[in-house]
């Protein structure tokens, strides 16, 4: 077969023409000639026919390219790094990177952003494997430097350079200028076919000029930054891998070693963070560096050398974070340190404003700077997340020096502190509680009762661990305006551990003793402690005596009434009760007055003194005001009929009482109303009755107590025979 270039050649110098006149009458660069003669592209029909005009072959030369068979096009460089056998997980993220990347349409550009160590690169390159045959003129990987420690970050120019370079274009035809190289790479780009990784980016800046216009071509972008003025591109968000898919990377690097248990690992885990890079130097300490994994767990566990330990000499974390936060400027290296006082990693931004004493727009702009580097993330609820280990970091490098430190903390504290009274007023607006004063430093974190509730929920566990940080009145005032909370969610242990540590701060004030005593004693009640109880309401007692408080003393007076009782000493707690309604109706306290003659109708009815306990119990239920009381002194009323062997009229209370509770959202007193309907059911003889409202009680509220809940007693004593 004649090779149609060499022919090409060959007839026009036979024909006496120069390769500049050939090019002349067939309208064709010299160039282009040059290249088609020598054979370095393949000729194609309309070159073939312009030469046998020009020739006059007769049609010789069209019948030589017609007979030609189709160069098949080389494959495009793969230039890939090599895949990580330990990639696990992220199969939402690479699923939307390959639908992006498959589309040819619209996106052209996907950034992947998030934490330092969060396994980006290891992300984008697993994408563009998977969808590497989509792109014959191939899938190029650059590593722009904009986060490597001590290295030259590479310009858009000199990126622009080497991409021209491995796309074929010869050193002489690339210009100079960085505009020049910037055109020209998006004119080659625009008839090609390629998959381009630009890893770890530092800002949008740094590869906006190279991003291809329009054409076929893709390009995906690793960085620690969000790059939101990137607006056409798809943003995909790298965070910390679930919990599942974390200890399956742990799992893969140890390499099928049973060295460390199942527990020990998922725990190694959680303290890395779920974090990828902190995850495998985990492994790799502990398979080659001589840790055990229970003594590398305690090092981890350890705020104070978590962060040493998940370093090596090539790689690390603390390097990672600190690259990340030594491109940030003071200001929001500052706040991100004061953020580290908080002692929880999700804050509502009013606590942010708090530690901050900054107004809430020049809050916003920080926090939002701070987002976009990945360094939090913030969302819709408002409130701001830190992952622990920016959080550990933040502690350990970023926390300004006293007084600054120390000023924030007081602030985030009196945040706290008022936020708490403030939720409590709303919550339980009849109830007496102390003087205290504070200021929330910040816009309100709440507006009415049920904002004041979810506010609550979010943040007891913090407001548990600023009782541990501080020794003064803040401690025990924040203590004594949580407790209410506590005794509606029934979160007993940390009602305890709130209470022991205020206890403490208030050793030199009897008054504060004798209150915090008081709602220690509420607790272990509630647990069935009810020695540990009567012996808190005593020494409450004397503190309050010593401090000349009879409002305390009284209501010593009547809690320690309520663990007589439950201890069995009906007759005891009779007194005690009584002595406290007098007092409570003397001084206007009708809420306390309230509770008290519920706590008679009890005793009384402990003592078949029904008609008696009838008046007080109907008293109870009749002057409350708060709903939850109303629901209490129905539950109340209907315990004394079960007890009196009235079963009509307590079945018929304890409905009104679970309708009531129901509205009133408590399923405490829900389960409580419940199980006394199912305790009347089996009374009755109706044994699946029952079985269906205890089983219904058990879904609100699955542990009553039966040491202090009468209805759960009854119900033991009924199943018992």
């Amino acid at each position: 077969m004649v090779e149609l270039g060499p022919e090409l050649r060959r007839r026009r110098e036979s024909a006496g023409y120069s390769l500049d006149k050939m090019a002349k009458l067939a309208h064709f660069t010299k160039g282009y000639l040059s290249k088609a003669e020598n054979g370095r592209v393949q000729v194609n029909r309309a070159l073939a026919a312009a030469y046998d005009r020009v020739l006059e072959a007769d049609g010789e030369l069209i019948a030589i390219a017609d007979d030609q068979p189709a160069r098949r096009k080389p494959r495009g460089l793969i230039g890939l790094p090599a895949h990580t056998p330990h990639f696990v997980g992220r199969s939402a993220e690479l699923n939307d990177l390959e639908v992006v990347l498959s589309d040819r349409q619209s996106t052209k550009v996907c950034v992947v952003s998030g934490l330092a160590g969060a396994g980006k690169t290891a992300l984008a390159v697993a994408a563009a494997r998977a969808s590497s045959d989509n792109f014959p003129d191939g899938c190029l990987f650059f590593d722009l430097r904009g986060h490597s420690l001590g290295m030259h970050e590479q310009t858009p120019a000199e990126t622009a350079y080497h991409l021209l370079q491995s796309l074929d274009t010869t050193q002489d035809l690339i210009p100079a200028d960085p505009d020049g190289r910037a055109n020209l790479l998006r004119d080659t780009l625009r008839n090609r076919e390629v998959l381009i990784v630009l890893d770890n980016v530092r800002h949008a800046d740094q590869v906006r000029p190279l991003l291809p216009a329009d054409g076929r071509s893709r390009v995906i972008i690793t960085s620690r930054w969000r790059l939101p003025s990137l607006d056409d591109a798809w943003h995909v968000d790298v965070g910390a891998l679930p919990p599942a898919e974390a200890l399956r990377l742990f799992q893969s690097l140890m390499r099928g070693t049973t060295a460390v248990d199942d527990s020990d690992a998922a725990a190694i885990v959680e303290q890395c963070g779920r974090i990828p890079l902190a995850i495998r130097i985990a492994a790799a300490r502990i398979l080659r560096g001589g840790w055990s994994p229970g003594k590398f767990l305690q090092r981890l566990a350890d705020r104070s050398t978590k962060l040493a330990h998940l370093e090596e000499s090539e790689r690390g974390m603390t390097t990672a974070l600190a690259d990340s936060c030594d491109a940030l400027p003071p200001d929001q290296r500052q706040l991100l340190g004061l953020m580290s006082l908080h002692p929880g990693t999700s804050l509502p931004v009013q606590s942010v404003q708090a530690v901050t004493g900054l107004d809430p727009g020049t809050t916003d702009l920080l926090l939002d700077r701070l987002h976009e580097a990945c360094l939090v993330s913030r969302s819709e609820d408002e409130r701001i997340h830190l992952h622990d280990l920016v959080h550990t970091y933040a502690a350990h490098y970023l926390l300004p020096a006293e007084p600054v430190a120390r000023q924030a903390f007081d602030r985030l504290m009196e945040h706290h502190l008022a936020a708490s009274i403030a939720a409590d007023e709303l919550l339980e607006p009849d109830r007496h509680r102390p003087e205290a004063r504070a200021s929330l430093h910040s816009e309100p974190p709440f507006e009415d009762a049920t904002g004041a509730l979810e506010w609550m929920r979010s943040q007891w566990p913090t407001l548990v661990r600023l009782t541990d940080l501080v020794l003064d009145q803040r401690c025990w005032q924040l203590a004594l305006a949580v407790r209410g909370f506590f005794f509606r969610e029934k979160l007993y242990d940390a009602w305890i551990r709130m209470h022991l540590a205020a206890l403490t701060s208030a050793a030199d004030d009897p008054a504060a003793k004798g209150r915090v005593l008081n709602g220690l004693g509420m607790a272990r009640l509630e647990l069935g402690q009810v020695a540990e109880s009567a012996d808190c309401h005593e020494r409450a007692h004397m503190w309050f005596t010593e401090a000349g408080d009879p409002r305390g003393a009284v209501d010593a007076l009547a809690s320690l009434a309520w663990a007589r009782m439950h201890r069995g000493e009906a007759r005891e707690a009779l007194v005690g009760f009584a002595s406290a309604l007098t007092e409570y109706r003397r001084t206007g306290r009708d809420r306390n007055a309230v509770i008290t003659q519920r706590g008679m109708a009890f005793a009384l009815a402990c003592l078949d003194q029904f008609d008696e306990a009838r008046v007080h119990a109907t008293a109870a239920r009749e002057l409350a005001s708060a709903p939850i009381d109303v629901v209490r002194g129905l539950t109340c009323l209907a315990w004394v009929e079960y007890r009196a062997a009235e079963l009509t009229s307590a079945r018929r209370l304890y409905t009104e009482a679970v309708d009531l509770a129901e509205l009133a959202d408590n399923g405490y007193e829900q389960a409580r109303a419940l199980t006394g309907l199912g305790n009347v059911a089996e009374r009755t003889g109706d044994h699946v009755e029952a079985a269906q409202w205890w089983l219904l009680a058990a879904e609100h509220y699955a542990d009553l107590n039966p040491v202090v809940v009468w209805e759960a007693k009854a119900r033991a004593d009924l199943t018992a025979k």
